[in-house]
């Protein structure tokens, strides 16, 4: 197993532990240290990408290792952040529900864009990465951290670092749902049909 795959082994070994300290309310600042462990779980996402590309490191394992390490993250943080009524509740039940729902249009595009490429990789089509994708896990991996920073906060540091998490979200919610369109739209010769 080469380096950037164990460094994709360890981003998953990390989600255990990033779980385990956002519910261990006995230790001080749980949701503080859980939002330290998920940035430095998103930040190998891009360590490993790095490394496998500039030593030409990239194997079968690390395509699929890595994007299920960084869906997987990413849909526990959401996931988790349901859970703590003051990270998507704190401005009333409308706030929430609408958080669930953005998060339900995430992990359901996410889940498209793996079906699409599954279909283009039997086709033997590659697709290559687009940088909207890009700019929407950025999003998505800032504002989780700002979000589960929030939890730890009352008051008005608690309500601004909210503010700052769920705006970024809802940037993260549009690109999401813009890259996932674009990028079947600009691939849509995999879903062509060829049958005669």
């Amino acid at each position: 197993m080469n380096l950037p795959n164990k460094i994709s082994v360890v981003r998953i070994c990390m989600i255990p532990v990033f779980i385990l300290f956002f519910y261990l309310e006995a230790v001080p600042y749980n949701r503080v240290i859980a939002a330290v462990i998920f940035a430095a779980a998103a930040l190998t996402d891009m360590l490993d990408g790095h490394i496998a590309r500039s030593r030409g490191l990239v194997t079968n394992l690390g395509k699929f290792l890595d994007p299920i390490a960084d869906k997987v993250l990413v849909a526990t943080a959401f996931i988790l952040a349901l859970t703590a009524e003051n990270i998507f509740g704190l401005f009333g039940t409308w706030c929430y529900i609408a958080g669930a729902v953005c998060i339900c249009v995430i992990l359901a595009r996410e889940l498209i864009i793996s079906a699409f490429r599954q279909i283009a990789a039997a086709s033997g089509i590659v697709l290559a990465a687009e940088k909207l994708g890009k700019y929407k896990t950025t999003f998505q991996d800032v504002c989780i951290f700002f979000l589960l920073l929030s939890a730890d906060f009352s008051g008005t540091a608690g309500k601004v670092l909210n503010v700052i998490g769920l705006v970024l979200f809802a940037v993260a919610v549009v690109l999401t749902v813009w890259s996932g369109v674009s990028y079947v739209l600009k691939n849509r010769q995999v879903l062509a049909d060829n049958e005669r």
